[in-house]
């Protein structure tokens, strides 16, 4: 049986600023980011299987990645806990604005590494996550590829 690859593409939108940084990024500011999923294994062989001929429903693995990614991150403020903006970030949690505190600097290099972990762990029997790739801008990006995480 043959592996194959599949991906699917998600979009959203995400604040965030970068403590410590010696450039702009220094400040709250926003990107509307690509996130590219591509996991992959064997098309389901059983004939009786609603899903047969699939190796995930892009239904499932959008329901997957909605839910550990783009719900969390779409439209909210992610920053360092360690922050010196933290009496900023209470205010607007505080206001109804969603504002996520990680333990690592949120670039798209630590968000992309953060993703892999939620999704993967999320995937079905059998599913394994190939790649993703996360667009900051249309020419600027990072990815994360299992086989070099062994």
């Amino acid at each position: 049986m043959s592996k194959i690859r599949i991906t699917k593409q998600f979009t959203f939108e995400t604040a965030h600023a970068l403590y410590g940084y010696d450039g702009k990024c220094k400040n709250i500011h926003g990107h509307s980011y690509k996130l590219d999923v591509t996991v992959f294994g064997e098309p389901i062989n059983d004939s009786d299987h609603v899903k047969c001929g699939m190796v995930i429903d892009f239904g499932d693995l959008k329901q997957i990645v909605k839910k550990e990614v783009v719900d969390v991150w779409d439209h909210a403020i992610i920053l360092n806990r360690n922050t010196p903006h933290i009496e900023l970030a209470e205010q607007l949690k505080t206001s109804g604005n969603d504002v996520v505190l990680v333990d690592y600097q949120p670039t798209s290099e630590k968000m992309i590494e953060d993703f892999a972990e939620r999704i993967s762990t999320k995937l079905p029997d059998g599913m394994q996550l190939f790649s993703l790739k996360l667009r900051e801008t249309e020419t600027a990006f990072a990815e994360w590829f299992a086989s070099d995480n062994v």
